[in-house]
């Protein structure tokens, strides 16, 4: 039988290793950098890139940009970076001037989903 001195430093120990270990065990995938910024005027990208802060399951991360009127108009050829597994990236054809909606659904490794979206101004 233990007892409740051992019981004590049994639990404490338990406790101890549970937060000991790595961060993504329990952790999501967010974005750490955008191109373009999120908010921000440019001129027409050819591409949007989202950089985030764990590597992306690439069979369950989406990206996609549509315009003001909900259209989308990316080029449907979005993908987790090969070499990055941080980056999603999608083409898009010459924006007119417009603001425009990225939206972002991804799986990090360990399975936790999360999704997001931000505004960009095409001047």
């Amino acid at each position: 039988m233990i007892s409740t001195r051992c019981r004590g430093w049994l639990v404490s120990a338990l406790i101890l290793v549970a937060l000991a270990a790595p961060g993504t065990v329990w952790a999501h995938c967010f974005p750490e950098r955008s191109e373009p910024k999120v908010g921000a005027t440019v001129n027409a990208p050819q591409m949007v890139r989202i950089w985030f802060d764990g590597a992306l399951e690439a069979g369950f991360s989406t990206l996609m940009v549509k315009d003001h009127n909900g259209k989308r108009v990316d080029k449907g050829d979005g993908h987790v970076d090969a070499k990055d597994k941080k980056l999603l990236e999608i083409g898009v054809p010459p924006l007119k001037p417009d603001t425009y909606h990225v939206y972002w659904k991804v799986v990090s490794r360990d399975g936790h989903r999360t999704t997001g979206d931000f505004p960009f101004t095409v001047r």
